[in-house]
């Protein structure tokens, strides 16, 4: 009696679940036809439409102009989203030069919605050179550092609401070879990081903390700055004891270790993970694309692997290419070694490695968004 009173229970409850539930059905409308190689995706602040990855749900090609999205929530799900072409540079804008707000809906019932977007964003047509970057940014020309054979500029985006909110802080990210991040026209390759546009684009979808972003450009001493030499640790020095105290000192931010983190690429991502493991006083977060931990007969792999002192209190990410053949090795060990000091994934620890990755700032930009949201993501 007792298991077809369980049985009885367990049909009501499913019961009752699956009628609370509601579908939402989105329809996009294309003006244009899209390449056939591309997918249109929906990505927002549900697990269900990829919890703001960009380019996890995919929508179904009903044909070349419409697609199509269909989903069961929980009755009084309040769900944000946006539509894109598989990346934050590639968003749906729904006039013709204007980066949307997120839709927002709180689901009571089965709804359809029919979005008809104009244009994307990579699309749009930038008149003006200076208009490349997408909000504000201020220049700090010729710094100087002890030790240091040059003197370099900083290039500092301030996030959307920084003017207007005049007694709001801001957590601050410092990133290594800062003229390759914002602007096409400074960068070494021609192709930027498109930082502003990704950050931009997550905190006005709500996905991620407003930050200050500070690019450090780089010098002809990279490769030494760069890595753990004695030039190195000028370098160091000079972005824990000149950089921060500037920046903390002209803008509102949050100088804790909790809201300071440094992130690069290449050397850039060796000397962010040499950087956050011997200052985690100042640093609390650290972001390491294709790290080159290789570099000076794997000196830092070697060093963190020794390490037997107390585990550093630091969120870690790291990730690399698998066209980089030659930088897979130190980041499959680095991430190992880290598991082995305690940090755990998910948590303090977050390792990815992309499927046809190469190592260039156009495969950094169609990426960053996972760094930023999980060092500054809003969970």
């Amino acid at each position: 009696m007792k298991n077809y009173l369980f049985v009885f229970l367990y049909i009501i409850n499913t019961w009752f679940s699956r009628a609370q539930d509601v579908s939402l059905r989105v329809e996009v409308h294309l003006s244009d036809i899209i390449d056939s190689t591309e997918t249109i995706f929906i990505t927002g602040s549900d697990s269900a439409v990829g919890n703001w990855n960009p380019g996890r749900i995919p929508l179904t090609r009903i044909n070349d102009l419409l697609w199509k999205f269909e989903g069961s929530f929980q009755k009084g799900t309040r769900l944000q989203f946006k539509i894109t072409r598989g990346s934050w540079e590639k968003e749906a804008l729904y006039d013709s030069a204007t980066i949307p707000s997120n839709f927002e809906i709180t689901l009571q019932h089965d709804t359809t919605m029919n979005l008809k977007p104009l244009t994307w964003s990579d699309k749009i047509k930038r008149a003006k050179p200076e208009l490349s970057i997408r909000g504000e940014v201020v220049y700090h020309r010729r710094v100087k550092g002890k030790g240091l054979k040059y003197s370099r500029d900083l290039i500092v985006w301030l996030p959307p609401s920084y003017r207007s909110a005049v007694s709001k802080k801001y957590p601050v990210l410092y990133l290594h070879d800062g003229q390759n991040i914002f602007d096409p026209s400074t960068s070494f390759s021609g192709k930027d990081w498109r930082v502003d546009e990704t950050a931009d684009s997550l905190i006005k979808a709500k996905g991620m903390e407003e930050i200050i972003v500070v690019g450090i450009y780089n010098t002809p001493d990279r490769l030494q700055e760069y890595s753990d030499t004695p030039l190195g640790r000028s370098y160091m020095n000079f972005v824990v004891h000149v950089v921060k105290p500037l920046i903390d000192s002209v803008y509102r931010t949050k100088p804790s270790r909790r809201n300071t983190a440094v992130m690069g690429s290449s050397l850039g991502g060796l000397v962010s993970m040499v950087m956050a493991w011997n200052y985690p006083d100042v640093f609390g977060k650290a972001a390491c694309l294709s790290p080159s931990f290789w570099y000076d007969d794997e000196k830092t792999l070697n060093e963190i692997r020794a390490y037997s002192g107390k585990k550093k209190e630091i969120k870690i990410y790291l990730d690399c290419g698998t066209r980089e053949k030659e930088l897979l090795d130190g980041y499959t060990q680095m991430v190992t070694i880290l598991k082995k000091k305690g940090f755990a994934e998910g948590k303090d620890l977050d390792s990815h490695i992309e499927e046809k990755g190469a190592h260039n700032e156009s495969y950094w930009s169609q990426r960053v968004w996972k760094p930023l949201l999980f060092l500054f993501g809003k969970r």
